[in-house]
C-alpha cells in the first residue's frame, strides 16, 4: 500500500500565477519533516503552522507520527515562497497518512495559509490564481474566505470559500456542505476623485489640455510658478476619466492581488492615480526586489502615474521610466527568471521652470542665476521629454478667476467627450484588428497604415516640419494627439488645426 499522495497548488511568479503540485510521502524511519523544492524560509516554516493547525482540527498530526514525511514541490527549479501553500500540505500529508478518505484532487486547487488554531487567513493573489485555475480547465478552488469575492471574478471555476481546516475535511468526507461563491456580478461606480474639474478655477487651456490627455491616454508635463494649480489639475483628471471594463478590472486587480495591497477593496473596479514621493528608489517606482514584485508604474496600469517636482526625482529613476512609456510594461530579469510587468499608465508630470519657481512670471522676479536655471532643467533628459506628447504652461491664476462661480457640469460633460472619443479609437482599432484601445499606444506602422490627412493638413504638417527640429518619435507623437483631437470633436479626418494643436503641446522642445 503507497503512503503517497499529491494535491495540486499554485505559485505566484510577478503577476502570474504556475501550478505546483504538492508530492507527501510516508516512509518508515525515525521522525523527519522535510519539505523539498527549492523553499524559502516562510514556507520551511509552515511546518510548526500545519502541525498545530492539525492537531487543533482534530486529526493526528505529523509531530505526532514516527515516520519520515517529505513533501515535494514540483517543479522542484521553480523557487517557492510565501505561505499560501500550507492547505495544500496539510491535505497532502491527511491523504497520505489516510486520515481522510481518497478524494479526486486532479480537478482542484488548494491554497490558503492556515493559523494555529486551524482557520484560513488570506493570501495574496487569489484572483490570479483563479485565473489559472480556469486556464488550465481545472474546475474548484479552495481558498479563504476572505479572498472569495475577488476569485470570483472569474467566471467558469467554482470558488470554494474556506473558513477553517477542520469544515473542508468534513466537506470533503460529505459530511457537510460548503456554499459556493456566487460569480461576481457588481456595478461599476465612479468613484468619487479627491479634486473635481469642476473645482478648478480658470486654467481654460491647461483643463483642454488634461481632456486631450485622458481621451488618448497621452503623457503630460505641467510647467508653471508655485499655487498655479498643477497638483490640483493632476489629481481632477480622475474625474473625467471613463469607467473601466472587466476586461480591465481584471487586469488592474490582478496586480494589486499579487502586490497585496488590495486592502479594503475586493476588487479595483476604478482607474488608479497613485504619486509616489519623489525619494521614492527606483525598485519601489519600477517594481523588482529579491522577491519580484510590481512598482508605482504597474499599480497605475490602466490609470495615472503623477509626479509631482519631477526635476527632484533620482535621475535614474527617471530614465528607468522611458522603456515602460513606450511599451506599456516592464521586464524585470533575475539569473533564474524573466518576469514581465503591465505598465500601461498616463504620465502626468508637474515641475516649477526653475528652483525659486519664478522664471518668466510676469508679476515676480526670478533670483535664479541662468546656471541654476539650465542646471534645473536640465534634469529631464531630452529622451524622456521626447515621449511627453503634451507640454504645457500653468500661469499663475488671476483673481477675477478665482472669484468666478465653480461651473458644476463641467466634469460630467468633460467625461461624456472623453469617453466618446474612446468609443471612436477602440471601434477603429476593432476594424484595424489591432488589439490596443487608446492612439497613445499606436505603433508607427498602425500610424501610418490608419491615420490618414487631407492634402491641405499634409501641407500644413510639411511646413511646420520644415520651421523646426522635431524628431521621427515626435513626428508620430504630434500625429497621435492630432488623432485625438479629432477624435474628441468627433471628426473623421484630421484637419490642419488639430496638428496645430497638436504641435502647440510640443512647443517646448524649442526652448
Amino acid at each position: 500500500m503507497k503512503n503517497l499522495s499529491k494535491v495540486y497548488s499554485a505559485e505566484l511568479e510577478g503577476v502570474d500565477a504556475k501550478l505546483i503540485e504538492v508530492e507527501t510521502d510516508i516512509n518508515v524511519g525515525l521522525h523527519s519533516f522535510n519539505i523539498v523544492g527549492l523553499a524559502d524560509k516562510a514556507l520551511n516554516e509552515a511546518k510548526e503552522r500545519v502541525s498545530s493547525a492539525l492537531k487543533n482540527s482534530g486529526v493526528k498530526p505529523p509531530n505526532k507520527e514516527n515516520r519520515k514525511i517529505t513533501i515535494n514541490l514540483a517543479p522542484a527549479d521553480i523557487k517557492k515562497t510565501g505561505s499560501q501553500y500550507d492547505l495544500a500540505l496539510a491535505l497532502g500529508y491527511l491523504l497520505a497518512t489516510k486520515q481522510i478518505k481518497d478524494f479526486e484532487t486532479s480537478d482542484k486547487i488548494f491554497v490558503g495559509e492556515l493559523s494555529l488554531d486551524g482557520s484560513l487567513r488570506q493570501i495574496n493573489g487569489a484572483l490570479n490564481i483563479a485565473c489559472l485555475a480556469e486556464k488550465i480547465g481545472f474546475q474548484f478552488l479552495f481558498l479563504p474566505k476572505g479572498n472569495a469575492i475577488e476569485a470570483a471574478v472569474v467566471k467558469n471555476l467554482k470558488i470554494v470559500p474556506v473558513a477553517n481546516l477542520e469544515e473542508l475535511i468534513d466537506f470533503l468526507e460529505n459530511r457537510k456542505e460548503i456554499d459556493f461563491q456566487k460569480p461576481v456580478d457588481f456595478q461599476i461606480n465612479q468613484k468619487l476623485p479627491e479634486v473635481d474639474i469642476s473645482e478648478i478655477k480658470g486654467q481654460e487651456s491647461a483643463k483642454r489640455a488634461l481632456a486631450v490627455a485622458a481621451s488618448g491616454g497621452h503623457n503630460i508635463l505641467m510647467s508653471g510658478p508655485p499655487g498655479g494649480g498643477k497638483t490640483m489639475l493632476a489629481q481632477s483628471l480622475a474625474s473625467i476619466l471613463p469607467l473601466p471594463s472587466l476586461e480591465e478590472i481584471i487586469e488592474m486587480t490582478r496586480i494589486y492581488s499579487a502586490a497585496g495591497v488590495l486592502g479594503e477593496h475586493s476588487v479595483i473596479d476604478f482607474r488608479p492615480f497613485r504619486s509616489p514621493h519623489h525619494s521614492a528608489s527606483p525598485v519601489s517606482v519600477i517594481g523588482g526586489g529579491t522577491n519580484p514584485r510590481p512598482g508605482e508604474i504597474s499599480l497605475a496600469h490602466r490609470g495615472i502615474l503623477f509626479l509631482d517636482e519631477i526635476p527632484e526625482f533620482r535621475r535614474d529613476v527617471l530614465e528607468s521610466l522611458r522603456q515602460p512609456m513606450e511599451s506599456g510594461h516592464i521586464c524585470v530579469s533575475r539569473a533564474r527568471r524573466v518576469l514581465n510587468f503591465p505598465a500601461r499608465f498616463s504620465l502626468v508630470a508637474a515641475m516649477n521652470p526653475c528652483p525659486c519657481g519664478y522664471f518668466n512670471d510676469p508679476e515676480k522676479e526670478c533670483r535664479c542665476a541662468a546656471h541654476e536655471i539650465f542646471r534645473y532643467q536640465k534634469k529631464i533628459s531630452g529622451p524622456l521629454l521626447d515621449r511627453i506628447d503634451i507640454q504645457i504652461g500653468v500661469p499663475r491664476v488671476k483673481i477675477e478667476d478665482l472669484r468666478q462661480k465653480r461651473r458644476v457640469n463641467l466634469s460630467d460633460s468633460l467625461r461624456n467627450q472623453v469617453k466618446k472619443a474612446r468609443e471612436i479609437q477602440e471601434k477603429r482599432f476593432k476594424e484595424a484588428g489591432l488589439k490596443i484601445k487608446l492612439n497613445s499606444e499606436m505603433s508607427s506602422k498602425a500610424v501610418d497604415e490608419i491615420i490618414g490627412l487631407s492634402e491641405e493638413a499634409e501641407n500644413f504638417l510639411k511646413n511646420i516640419l520644415e520651421k523646426s527640429f522635431i524628431s521621427a518619435r515626435g513626428y508620430y507623437r504630434i500625429l497621435k494627439t492630432s488623432r485625438t483631437i479629432a477624435d474628441l470633436e468627433e471628426e473623421e479626418n484630421i484637419k490642419s488645426r488639430h496638428l496645430a494643436e497638436a504641435f502647440q503641446y510640443r512647443i517646448r522642445e524649442k526652448e
